[in-house]
């Protein structure tokens, strides 16, 4: 395995999509840069949050097995959302979508509201940092 622990207090309300902490011990550290939902030749895809959701996660994933990283070696991970309450509205499809392309061992997590990000037709950006043996 990477070398992290997920740490979900008893007295903390129970986590749903993250974890609370992530300790990391030994390993190299990779830092993923911002993803949207650009397609190979720099496009926006996806009409709604889910969609966008979904590619960007995609491709931060792709950086991530390019660095020689799977899911499972994410400690952290920070969604920046235009709308938290569609991203609220959508949590559950949120959810299913992480499970099937990163599976079930949740990073510590945030969510920020923000105006609008970098690629102007984005709705939704995925950073992250793993933790690879």
């Amino acid at each position: 395995m990477s070398g992290l622990e997920r740490v979900n207090p008893a007295g903390l309300s129970p986590p749903s999509g993250f974890s609370h902490a992530v300790t990391a011990t030994g390993g190299r550290l990779v830092f993923l840069a911002g993803q949207t939902a650009l397609d190979g030749a720099g496009k926006v895809v996806g009409q709604g949050l889910p969609e966008q959701f979904e590619r960007a996660l995609a491709n931060l994933l792709a950086a991530l097995r390019a660095a020689g990283g799977e899911p499972h070696h994410l400690a952290r991970v920070t969604v920046y959302a235009t709308d938290v309450g569609d991203y609220r509205a959508h949590a559950r499809d949120l959810g299913a979508i992480w499970r099937r392309l990163a599976g079930r061992d949740y990073p510590a997590m945030a969510v920020i509201g923000t105006t609008r990000l970098w690629d102007e037709e984005a709705l939704v950006e995925l950073d992250g940092v793993a933790v690879l043996p």
